[in-house]
């Protein structure tokens, strides 16, 4: 030791290896730290992957299932659809078979319309041989014993012996 250097006690000599020891364990603690900074960035970087992988399987399964449900849906409705097609069908056949059936019930056949057109001609006959020979006569019962009587043409002359026929109004 030199004159100018002062005798380090041992004390000093403790408090200096102390606090190389502190630098040694600070710049130890500064390189650790830097390292975790840098695996909490590599950690950050994974730990997004890892989300956005997670977020996009998530995706893509709710997409598969609103596919899955939308043609779900797409088969109801064209179920639904050929449901209504049936029963607008069955009511439009029902529609016009019941009122067809019904008209073949109550309306008579063709041969009954021939047999009724010539019994109307046959009876159109009789009545113009009937209004030919009196069937225009006004007949009526009349008084209390309600007897048969017809109008007479007085203005016609009478016929008969005793001039008791008379004109028929009308004739």
């Amino acid at each position: 030791m030199t004159e100018r250097a002062a005798p380090i006690d041992a004390a000093t000599m403790q408090a200096g290896l102390l606090m190389e020891s502190a630098q040694a364990h600070q710049k130890m603690a500064e390189f650790h730290l830097d390292r975790l900074k840098a695996h909490t960035q590599g950690l950050d970087g994974v730990v997004r992957e890892e989300i956005r992988r997670t977020l996009i399987e998530e995706l893509q399964e709710l997409t598969t299932e609103s596919r899955r449900a939308a043609r779900a849906l797409n088969g109801m409705n064209r179920a639904a659809q050929m449901r209504g097609l049936l029963w607008i069908v069955a009511i439009a056949v029902l529609g016009t078979v019941i009122p067809g059936l019904f008209a073949r019930w109550v309306l008579p056949s063709a041969n009954e319309i021939a047999a009724l057109r010539a019994e109307r001609d046959r009876l159109i006959a009789s009545i113009s041989r009937l209004e030919q020979h009196g069937g225009k006569i006004d007949w009526r019962h009349c008084g209390d014993a309600a007897r048969l009587c017809v109008r007479i043409d007085r203005s016609a002359p009478s016929f008969g012996d005793q001039a008791d026929y008379m004109i028929l109004k009308g004739f």
